[in-house]
């Protein structure tokens, strides 16, 4: 079976079984919709469309120049993804941020320590495996 980070968003997994359609049929080769997206499961490796469809919905789809949200280091913030790459085997990316307003990573009273732009890795899941000392992720990401 493909790797789900090898599989299209939905929108062009859609867009993929309408060609197959009209390609298809200018070969009067009649085929419904529902006919041509079982056909581009198979092609995936996938049981049935459902479960295609249910591979590629499970993961946040990002892009540089996308608004997010989320938590860095247990501070809420804003920002825009000004950079993003895929590492490793593709379970996960590292982006950069670039924050609406300067974040206070620090919580003593005493000092602070503004970031405004951070670097970080996430998963599809938009939650960094590395953690704070209180075993929440440092890097939360989602759409905004």
């Amino acid at each position: 079976m493909t790797l789900s980070q090898d599989i299209a968003p939905i929108e062009e997994l859609k867009a993929q079984a309408k060609r197959l359609r009209q390609k298809l049929g200018s070969a009067d080769l009649q085929i419904t919709h529902g006919e041509a997206l079982e056909l581009l499961a198979h092609q995936y490796g996938a049981r049935d469309w459902n479960t295609l469809h249910a591979m590629a919905g499970n993961r946040m789809r990002l892009r540089v120049g996308d608004r997010v949200e989320g938590q860095y280091l247990g501070q809420p913030f804003s920002a825009e993804i000004r950079s993003m790459t895929m590492l490793g085997d593709g379970s996960h990316r590292r982006v950069t941020l670039h924050f609406d307003k300067p974040v206070d990573v620090v919580r003593f009273d005493s000092f602070s320590a503004f970031r405004q732009r951070v670097t970080g890795e996430i998963g599809w899941d938009g939650r960094s495996t590395r953690q704070t000392s209180d075993g929440e992720p440092q890097l939360v990401v989602r759409p905004a």
